[in-house]
């Protein structure tokens, strides 16, 4: 035990690890990269109409620090002194959007950004100006679908031969990223209104609500972000790598609510309150560039896919922006340090993964915990032929086709719960197969193994089937929390920390476990080929138009109404004529 005790003193990093559904703390040895203690908090989402994805960033910033408690009080009963917490790291769900009053701390609307809602959900649910709305502390998260009419306005004013947007974000325009979801509380909330009118108000992604809170909030707070998340705002300019004049005119956003644009790894201020009062805060990262850095894809060419409740596939192209030709995003990668070159990645992703799975469990009702599906699935081995899309919001990546919606198709009376529990599993592995041959296509060389993280990766069905898919090995380290390492590194390499190094002989090797393709390559392209049929049928379910319109009547068809009405009509004359009563 004594040894054991001695094994762990040495500088220690922190990181938190802010997502959709859970707020985490974790402590890593700088020397070995061991995970030595953490805590976890489940965080609320809230559902106030069909379509809206909310979050309070008061109970996001509460969960932070008893997660940081709680985690120091495990490490006191390790024997492990937290004076020895060098530095802390900042990992955070992308996108999602906060607005707060900078003189009382205060949030002025939940936060607007989470991830996939419990059911279907419709694109079109949007609230005009004088709607209702949440009180204030929410957050609308990554999915969150109100936006969808901005999005249609804002599309008629671009060029079609001339997208700037996309040419300096690196982004389609999309419900999806933060400036959309700003445009929207600046014409619907007015408090957000107001504030900004009276110079209250500070945007941020959680990232920036979360340092400026740690970092003294009211009382001196630090307005600031990094460059991966600023690149998921679409007012960031990714080759100048500051916030873009014309981007900001173009949805009208007053650039004085915006945060200081930092690199990834630097200090950025010191933790004012709790029991590592004092220790910097030096690194922040995006959730998914997070895990690029903790995954060690520090090569051109290098990929990662985290499976969560959505995946994220992200290929490391280095210095040079790579623009997709087929339907991906062109983003910043990461800045490990003031002086040192921004890299770029190319990124799919992938809206419903782990997702799925949950709806079987909270929908349909087929399993009683997640866990069950890798149980259910190795029952039978196969879909026999069922195909599941779960297009439950539309499709992301490559295809960036809202009207699509979820179908299970190539049903017969011998399917049954395990051939839906496989084809689910399949789904998620199809749809990473997507984007990886959209990622090949554009950077012309394909991958000859693809990284994997994420809790879904405990599936060993999920992971053999995607080495089958894919047709090349998957490879999956064996400490799973490479998101908050890469926080962790990010933020103990940085100037003035100094107690993580980053060069590559200094990196820990990390044992992996790998799984190689089981079928032939014909089996592979044959099943492949029969989704992408699926995914096809899955298209043009919703329009903007029936879905904005809120009238339920079957009579807003004009030909439908006319063939129900004829219908009737010709079943009473029907019965007329038999003398039926």
């Amino acid at each position: 035990m004594a040894a054991s005790k001695k094994a762990v003193l040495g500088p220690l990093v922190g990181a938190v690890d802010q997502g959709t559904s859970s707020t985490r703390f974790l402590v890593f040895n700088s020397k070995t990269a061991e995970l030595l203690s953490h805590h976890q908090v489940e965080i609320k989402q809230e559902f106030p109409r069909e379509g809206w994805v909310e979050q309070d960033p008061k109970e996001i910033l509460h969960s932070v620090y008893e997660c940081i408690e709680k985690t120091c009080e495990k490490l006191g009963q390790l024997n492990i002194d937290i004076s020895n917490i060098k530095a802390i790291g900042v990992s955070n769900q992308r996108e999602t959007t906060v607005v707060w009053d900078k003189l009382t701390g205060e949030p002025l609307y939940n936060a607007v950004a989470a991830p996939v809602s419990p059911g279907p959900s419709d694109p079109a649910a949007v609230v005009s100006s004088g709607s209702s709305v949440p009180a204030a502390g929410a957050s609308s998260v990554w999915l969150d679908l109100r936006t969808q009419s901005t999005v249609e306005s804002l599309s008629k004013r671009i060029p079609g031969n001339n997208n700037f947007v996309k040419s300096k974000t690196g982004l389609p325009l999309s419900t999806y990223f933060s400036a959309v979801k700003l445009r929207w509380l600046l014409d619907n909330v007015r408090k957000v209104q107001k504030a900004v009118e009276e110079d209250r108000a500070l945007f941020g992604t959680i990232d920036s609500w979360l340092i400026w809170s740690l970092t003294g909030g009211a009382s001196g707070g630090v307005h600031c972000t990094d460059v991966t998340n600023a690149s998921r705002t679409m007012l960031f300019n990714i080759h100048s790598l500051e916030w873009d004049k014309e981007l900001c005119e173009f949805f009208e956003i007053p650039m004085k609510i915006l945060p200081n644009v930092r690199s990834s790894s630097e200090i950025y201020g010191l933790m004012k309150a709790g029991a590592l009062e004092g220790v910097p805060i030096s690194g922040c990262l995006g959730d998914q560039s997070a895990a690029l850095v903790g995954q060690m894809c520090f090569q051109d060419g290098q990929a990662k896919n985290t499976y969560g409740t959505g995946c994220f596939l992200l290929c490391n192209t280095g210095r040079k922006c790579v623009f997709s030709e087929h339907g991906l995003l062109t983003t910043v990668a990461y800045k490990l340090g003031r002086d040192k070159p921004v890299y770029y990645a190319l990124e799919g992703s992938v809206a419903i993964a782990g997702a799925v799975i949950r709806w079987l469990r909270d929908n349909l009702g087929i399993i009683k915990t997640s866990e069950e599906i890798e149980k259910l699935a190795k029952e039978v081995g196969t879909s026999y032929g069922c195909y599941f899309v779960p297009a439950f919001s539309g499709l992301y990546a490559p295809y960036w086709e809202p009207s699509a919606r979820g179908i299970i198709c190539g049903l017969t009376q011998f399917t049954n719960k395990c051939h839906i529990a496989f084809a689910a599993l399949e789904a998620v592995c199809f749809q990473t197969r997507e984007i990886l041959d959209a990622m090949n296509r554009d950077c012309g060389i394909p991958l000859s193994h693809l990284q994997v993280d994420g809790g879904m990766t405990n599936n060993k069905i999920l992971m053999q089937l995607q080495a089958d898919i894919l047709y090349i090995p998957v490879v999956k380290p064996s400490m799973p929390e490479t998101t908050a390492l890469g926080a962790a590194m990010a933020a103990g390499a940085a100037e003035g920390v100094g107690v993580w190094s980053l060069e590559p002989e200094d990196l820990s090797a990390v044992t992996m476990e790998r799984f190689e393709p089981q079928i032939n390559a014909e089996e592979s392209e044959i099943r492949y080929s029969t989704w992408k049929k699926a995914v096809m049928k899955s298209m043009g379910w919703v329009t903007t138009q029936s879905s904005e319109s809120g009238d339920p009547s079957i009579f807003c068809s004009l030909p439908l109404g006319f063939f129900i009405v004829s219908s009737m009509v010709m079943l009473i004359g029907a019965r007329y004529l038999s003398g039926m009563p």
